[in-house]
């Protein structure tokens, strides 16, 4: 569903803008309609009124909680229904954040998650994208929401900006708390500084090298990592957000020495932080992620050369919570067409 018919539905049944406003803004924030000083017997038409118990059935029915996977770090891992049947996944992060998908699958086909091996069923729609927070917020306080679960945004850019506009404005989340992750697609800097919200922004890099790049991100746009980081560059500078950038730590794959070296040539003196993330293991991939001391270092050296670098851990390890597992768990294993072969990369 998208968020333009929820509100060409408001407006067939009489909605001026500003009952339109508050009827998505009440469910934006997982209030109920009745919220507020003012009564809806008061202030929406007769014919609106009528209407809302059959469109806020609808609503509920966009994302409906299968399973609740609460991790010891104060995360937890939803497992979300579609009312198609599908399923997504989201994550509750420590400190009011939650993090959403954006497609069912997703192409891309990155080589150490496990999303990337089943390809893309499906796009979200952008209503079924906002109903992932007002379900997080049915579970806790939501004043923060990066789009970085399962999908790549780029590739379902207008239903993504379109709910960033939604939570953006009537969901009341602060436009800089709005985070949109992409590995890198040119529309990305056309549309970003388009929008009435201008989110921030993450760009998932995980190699200076270009070759090695490729090989982790087969079907991620073929944007060289010096020209990826020059664009995310200029659009940090015009909002004043600084780009995330998001390495996912391989052990003897993207933790060398040659990495530390390429990151600062890039990122030295640029308006950006670096979010080393170590490995969250995904059962029948070869990846592993470096030791604690090594992804340590890498987060110290950096920081000595002039890049702020940040060592995250992934939300949810103990639970088996990377990206796609809940999803691969509870499904059969695509073997569609879409479906990508396992692929094991090593570092040249």
């Amino acid at each position: 569903m998208q968020i333009d018919t929820l509100r060409q539905r408001l407006r067939a049944h009489g909605a001026k803008p500003c009952h339109e406003h508050r009827v998505l803004r009440l469910w934006a924030n997982a209030l109920p309609q009745g919220s507020g000083k003012r009564r809806p017997e008061d202030f929406l038409p007769l014919e609106t009124r009528a209407a809302l118990p059959a469109l806020l059935a609808d609503l509920e029915s966009l994302a409906r909680l299968r399973s609740t996977h609460p991790g010891a770090d104060g995360s937890a891992r939803l497992l979300i229904e579609l009312a198609d049947g599908q399923s997504v996944e989201s994550v509750l992060l420590p400190r009011d954040g939650v993090c959403v998908s954006t497609q069912v699958g997703c192409a891309v086909g990155c080589v150490f998650c496990m999303t990337g091996q089943g390809g893309l069923l499906r796009q979200l729609g952008s209503a079924e994208i906002v109903a992932q927070v007002v379900l997080a917020r049915t579970q806790r306080a939501v004043r923060k929401v990066v789009l970085m679960g399962m999908g790549e945004p780029a590739h379902n850019l207008d239903n993504v900006m379109a709910a960033i506009d939604l939570l953006g404005i009537e969901g009341g989340i602060g436009h800089k708390s709005l985070v949109f992750s992409t590995v890198g697609d040119a529309r990305v800097f056309e549309r970003l500084p388009l929008g009435r919200v201008k989110p921030a922004l993450a760009v998932s890099l995980h190699s200076t090298d270009a070759a090695l790049r490729t090989r982790l991100l087969p079907r991620a746009p073929p944007i060289d990592p010096t020209e990826l980081v020059a664009l995310a560059e200029g659009y940090a500078r015009a909002t004043g957000y600084p780009v995330q950038y998001q390495w996912t730590l391989l052990e003897g794959i993207n933790d060398s020495d040659a990495e530390i070296d390429g990151i600062v040539r890039l990122l030295a003196g640029k308006y950006a932080v670096m979010n080393l993330i170590p490995y969250n293991a995904v059962e029948g991939l070869e990846f592993k992620r470096p030791s604690a001391d090594r992804a340590a270092a890498m987060a110290r050296t950096l920081l000595g050369r002039g890049v702020l670098a940040k060592l995250r851990q992934s939300a949810g390890q103990d639970v088996d919570g990377g990206c796609g597992q809940l999803r691969a768990r509870a499904q059969a294993p695509v073997t569609g067409p879409g479906a990508r072969p396992v692929v094991v990369i090593r570092a040249a």
